[in-house]
């Protein structure tokens, strides 16, 4: 089967593995060369670099420690030198710990927040200054809408990350579109099994878990049209309609 015709480049943070992984393979067939970032999973990013240029792709790996922000602050400026053609970044790298307010220390919230929101923050304001036009997608989480949890770090983070895409969208356009995607029950979390992610997806509206071709599926649709910004689709099965 012929590849589609080239679109430019997608740089994908955390594109090694899970739904970051989906997203380089998606865009790779869409005719995207894939700038793809890890920091710890060097061997989950070779492979997927791999079987990216097994299929005729094209993928170049960009080490970065998000939490370092001078790291940070450059990775926008390497992935450009090396794909001038840089139209869209997913930011989908995240930091998910447990941690309550009243128990958890400065260090484990100061993490998240480099992570989860300053380091978005810089790769949004770096591709706005240095590709000047382009796509920018947050990958969020369902339970922004919700205050309860026992992740308190990781979800005030994702809370101000869907406001950061708000203010951003306003602050770039005409030029760049800036959307986000809030996945509900896709994949396990780290430590629990397939078995507990069924049965969470019985609570949802649609009593089913999704799978990472519906994040895949609203990234392409968020790619394709061009007169959408400042949204956050909701791929969660109904789940933030309900406490």
């Amino acid at each position: 089967m012929p590849r589609s015709p080239h679109r430019g480049t997608a740089l994908i943070t955390g594109g090694a593995q899970r739904i970051g992984r989906a997203i380089a393979l998606m865009l790779s067939s869409l005719g995207y060369s894939v700038a793809l970032h890890y920091h710890h999973s060097q061997e989950m990013a070779e492979h997927t670099a791999s079987e990216i240029r097994k299929k005729r792709g094209v993928c170049e790996l960009f080490p970065c420690d998000l939490a370092d922000q001078q790291e940070t602050s450059t990775l926008i400026k390497e992935v450009h030198k090396r794909f001038p053609a840089l139209c869209v970044l997913i930011n989908n790298a995240s930091l998910f710990e447990q941690s309550r307010f009243l128990s958890s220390d400065l260090r484990l919230w100061n993490e998240h927040f480099a992570v989860n929101l300053r380091a978005p923050f810089i790769l949004c304001a770096e591709f706005k200054a240095v590709c000047k036009k382009g796509l920018i997608i947050n990958i969020l989480d369902t339970h922004i809408v919700k205050n309860k949890t026992n992740h308190a770090a990781y979800l005030l983070a994702k809370k101000a990350l869907a406001e950061l895409t708000k203010m951003a969208a306003v602050e770039f356009a005409p030029d760049i579109r800036v959307n986000g995607i809030a996945p509900g029950c896709i994949l396990p979390p780290k430590g629990k099994s397939n078995e507990y992610l069924e049965t969470q997806a019985q609570k949802v509206l649609l009593r089913k878990r999704g799978s990472v071709s519906n994040i895949t599926r609203s990234v392409q649709f968020l790619l394709e049209n061009d007169y959408v910004t400042g949204q956050v689709i909701f791929c969660d099965g109904g789940e933030h309609l309900i406490s």
